[in-house]
């Protein structure tokens, strides 16, 4: 198979969509990998390390998409991206389809056969290519909470550890999955109050066991997280329902409690944000402010730590990868349900049950899937 990689165009977004070392595999199998020149930079990859391990190096994306049968990206494909999709693509990425009525309408459009990263399963119901990122963004969460926090920056002037004889931060999380855990990691490691809010008790039990008493955890209802919120320096949005918007756990009439120079981090943007007020932000300018609360949206977290993000990225993809490749994406799909899970938009529908709901857009499942 043809596969292509193009350069991330979305702002401030350095990762790549094939590391070398991903890229080497698909070649190992047979398959020709093409890559946008330049498309590896921003995670110190040359193309000249690219081309050691068999790839061809193409000027520009509209060489990539023209050339290519399947194209492997990390964001969400942008409106000229979108525009080079034909029916004979498979898109194999990040979409986050639920909050993005025109990115669907667009790939719709395509007649391309888009699977996401972040509905593909595992055995236990689990995302696996939402994980390495979903780390990532958790633990970023408090640097960045951390860094806002401070007077110089618009926050109270907080320092997250406090010091002897002076308060830490209290850090409020919002979620104990896979980002709220990582983010309950850093914060407890930096000696901050922190507090965990899930509404799986199971999963409470689990962290109070983990973290030897070293964090609360809270049952979540909207009465608990009202009062939790207003004693917060950090707020971190950490909840995820696959496929789907997430919930808004905090409304606009709620940042009025809480101190001036406080904190909200949405990890939840990619899927609508999980704050009434949020909006998505980016790099460049990544926070605004509403009723004295600094608002931290940025929809590619990931995105400013490309390296790292890259190869835990491509660690999880490169098995699906090589099994779209080596098979074709219908076999892939028949054979492995949990792959089958990831496909979003199909002959120009939407085909996963969940981003449909939320689009209020048909659900229409291929027939050979069964």
């Amino acid at each position: 198979m043809r596969v292509g990689c193009p350069k991330e165009i979305k702002v401030h977004e350095y990762r790549v969509g094939l590391t070398p070392e991903s890229a080497a595999e698909l070649v190992r199998a047979g398959h020709e990998v093409f890559l946008e020149t330049k498309a590896g930079e921003g995670i110190g990859a040359p193309d000249s390390v690219y081309e050691k391990v068999g790839v061809k190096i193409l000027p520009n994306a509209d060489a990539v998409f023209e050339t290519a049968e399947m194209i492997v990206k990390v964001k969400e494909p942008q409106a000229v991206e979108i525009a080079r999709l034909k029916p004979k693509h498979t898109l194999f990425t990040y979409l986050h389809l639920a909050p993005d009525p025109e990115q669907a309408e667009g790939l719709m459009k395509s007649g391309a056969t888009c699977i996401a990263y972040e509905t593909v399963t595992d055995r236990d119901g689990r995302l696996p290519l939402l994980k390495p990122m979903s780390e990532v963004a958790g633990r970023m969460s408090i640097q960045v909470g951390a860094y806002f926090l401070e007077k110089a920056h618009g926050g109270r002037g907080v320092l997250m550890g406090g010091v002897p004889g002076v308060r830490p931060a209290d850090v409020v999380i919002l979620g104990a999955g896979v980002s709220g855990y990582n983010a309950a990691q850093i914060a407890v490691g930096m000696r901050a109050r922190v507090t965990v809010f899930d509404k799986n008790p199971a999963r409470l039990e689990e962290l109070d066991r983990e973290f030897n008493g070293r964090l609360e955890t809270v049952y979540s209802t909207s009465a608990a997280i009202a009062e939790a919120i207003k004693e917060a320096d950090v707020v971190v949005g950490a909840v995820l329902v696959a496929g789907a918007a997430a919930p808004k756990l905090i409304t606009r009439d709620m940042l009025k409690t809480m101190r001036q120079g406080s904190v909200l981090v949405d990890i939840s943007i990619d899927q609508g944000g999980c704050f009434e007020t949020s909006k998505a932000t980016t790099h460049s300018e990544p926070t605004f402010i509403v009723d004295g609360i600094i608002h931290y949206c940025v929809a590619n977290m990931p995105g400013a730590v490309s390296r790292t993000s890259a190869f835990a990225l491509n660690n999880a993809t490169l098995p699906f990868a090589l099994a779209l490749a080596n098979k074709g994406y219908k076999q892939a799909l028949i054979d492995d349900p949990h792959l089958a899970n990831g496909l979003n938009v199909y002959e120009g529908a939407i085909a996963h049950e969940a981003v449909a709901k939320d689009l209020g857009k048909p659900f229409k499942k291929p027939s050979w899937l069964g």
